[in-house]
């Protein structure tokens, strides 16, 4: 399956089915002799947990981590980190009538046309569960970039929990958005061309499943604006970047990170899988209907608001690493 790999020098790899016996990602590119903190890594993977948070699937895993390879004693080698996740409560028994049906706003049919088979039991590759090995890839960024002082403030934009309830009681779900601040960022990260930080980071977040668009800074509001208004005063220049008036940028400009505070947004669609009875077809044609059971999200803005923030972090850092080669000064020769 080509397409499981992110990034270029900072890579990623995820595998894995949500109802097959584990999942992971395999880590490629993490400097050597860095102490992972494995207190706050468990912290940061409980934050997409399912069954801790109200409105959200009650399928219970703990998603404890295993670390197989590229750590010693705490610190990384610089060799590939292959991380595993069992999973320990799938009732893949739940998908058995949706063998032959098509879900309404699921990959069923796509899945289908591309590869002549496909994983009915929760989705398989293409379930929310595979954000499991970024979200893991994510805790490592952030860690790495936190050494850097460069840190994440997430937040979401969703209905309140009255009218959460009374969608979750009408079997239906609901959608809504994601906004990640990330502060401390040095200016002169990315490309100028075809791989600008914001095309990056437009890439990484729209790569995860349920998200449909993505914002930088003032993002569509743009339209309607003036240069006079959108253009960022220029207040001073420091080591780390500039300082403006206002952020409507977002910290990039012409692609490159400005030392401004990184503003990214992603609007999240509502869970595809509900109660409530739907018009499909069967994967032979057939006009038919559908009521999907087992255990879903009423909304899955909770716990994907991690996994933005994890891909906005696996971005950085690659970015930081890619940066070291823009510089003829980076080769200078020092003492060992």
């Amino acid at each position: 399956m080509a397409g499981s790999t992110f990034g270029k020098l900072f890579k990623i790899t995820t595998w894995g089915e949500s109802h097959g016996p584990a999942l992971g990602v395999v880590i490629d590119g993490c400097p050597a002799g860095f102490s992972i903190d494995m207190t706050a890594f468990d912290a940061y993977m409980k934050r997409r947990q399912p069954g801790l948070m109200s409105h959200t699937t009650s399928r219970k895993e703990s998603d404890k981590v295993q670390i197989l390879s590229g750590v010693f004693e705490g610190k990384t080698l610089g060799t590939p980190i292959s991380i595993i996740v069992f999973n320990e409560d799938a009732h893949s028994s739940d998908y058995e009538d949706l063998k032959h049906l098509y879900r309404p706003g699921h990959g069923d049919a796509t899945y289908d046309f591309k590869y002549g088979i496909r994983d009915y039991r929760g989705g398989g590759r293409s379930s929310g569960r595979e954000t499991l090995g970024r979200v893991a890839a994510g805790a490592l960024a952030t860690q790495l970039l936190g050494t850097l002082g460069i840190t994440f403030s997430t937040s979401t934009r969703l209905l309140e929990e009255e009218a959460l309830a009374t969608i979750a009681q009408s079997e239906d779900s609901i959608g809504g958005g994601v906004t990640v601040e990330i502060n401390g960022v040095p200016a002169g990260l990315g490309e100028p061309v075809f791989d600008k930080l914001d095309a990056r980071l437009g890439a990484a977040l729209l790569s995860i499943g349920g998200v449909k668009a993505v914002e930088i800074g003032s993002g569509k509001a743009c339209e309607s604006m003036k240069g006079s208004t959108h253009n960022d005063v220029i207040l001073e220049k420091s080591a780390h970047g500039i300082h403006t008036a206002t952020n409507y940028a977002g910290g990039i400009l012409a692609g490159i990170s400005n030392g401004e505070p990184i503003i990214v947004s992603a609007s999240i669609k509502p869970t595809p899988s509900i109660g409530l009875p739907q018009q499909t077809i069967t994967d032979a044609g057939q006009p038919t209907e559908v009521t999907i059971r087992g255990r879903h999200d009423t909304t899955i803005v909770k716990r994907a608001a991690v996994v933005v923030e994890s891909m906005c972090a696996i971005t950085l850092v690659d970015c930081l690493l890619e940066q070291q080669t823009a510089r003829f000064s980076f080769f200078t020769k020092t003492t060992p």
